[in-house]
């Protein structure tokens, strides 16, 4: 009976560790700043012919991305200092990063300006929940 019980009281510290886990990554976008903020929110690029990209940052490294053209696309980032850099790997690797700044003190609604890929000018916003086009 003993044995039975230390089963079950470790199987719901367990659970309990999962679900402060699995929480954690929520408790961040609500409360965070800087890339953590971006998680589970949109990061918006808007050109200045008014189309728009849509990146998705997540917890593990990942990122997934609707380009201004409307295209998939998906890859890893890492952060530099105030930078974000995301390496594309689908629909193809790409061979270098970009990167760009990501304020620190950045939190939901945050805006600021920098340049894509290839210089155009973006105003960027970070954007409460996952925005789909």
């Amino acid at each position: 009976m003993r044995t039975q019980f230390n089963v079950i009281a470790a199987a719901a510290a367990a659970a309990l560790v999962l679900v402060l886990a699995l929480s954690a990554p929520a408790a961040l976008a609500a409360d965070g700043k800087g890339v953590a903020a971006a998680f589970g929110n949109t990061v918006r690029s808007l050109y200045p012919d008014g189309r728009q990209q849509r990146l998705w940052l997540k917890p593990d490294g990942s990122w997934d991305a609707i380009g201004r053209r409307g295209k998939p696309s998906s890859g890893k980032w890492t952060q530099k200092g105030e930078k974000v850099c995301l390496k594309q790997v689908k629909p193809f690797a790409a061979p270098m990063s970009y990167c760009t700044d990501f304020p620190t003190d950045g939190a939901l609604g945050a805006q600021w300006l920098s340049k894509d890929i290839t210089g155009v000018p973006i105003n960027i916003t970070l954007i409460k929940g996952i925005q789909k086009p």
